[in-house]
């Protein structure tokens, strides 16, 4: 299992996660909303703004405080990483 680093010490499964966005949309409000309604919404943002909302396929909404770019390119690395050691076995 791969573990990405959101921002503070806090650590996502990269194979658990199913979209990197930007808070600020309208529709994406509304999906932090329910799922903070729901009891699925997670907040590692440390009381910082949130920068990044992270979708899992567990129905998990998660708030970080880093860029969605930064998570992205934290991903993208993970998964690189873990091709890499396929090709060497």
């Amino acid at each position: 299992m791969k573990l990405i680093n959101i921002g503070f010490g806090n650590m996502v499964s990269a194979s658990r996660v199913i979209a990197v966005v930007s808070p600020e949309s309208a529709p994406i409000k509304r999906m932090i909303t329910d799922a903070r309604s729901g009891g699925n919404l997670i907040d590692a943002s440390c009381g910082r703004k949130t920068r990044a909302v992270i979708i899992t396929d567990s129905d998990h909404i998660i708030l970080s405080a880093i860029l969605p770019e930064t998570v992205a390119a934290r991903l993208d690395s993970k998964y690189e990483s873990a091709e890499e050691e396929e090709y060497e076995e």
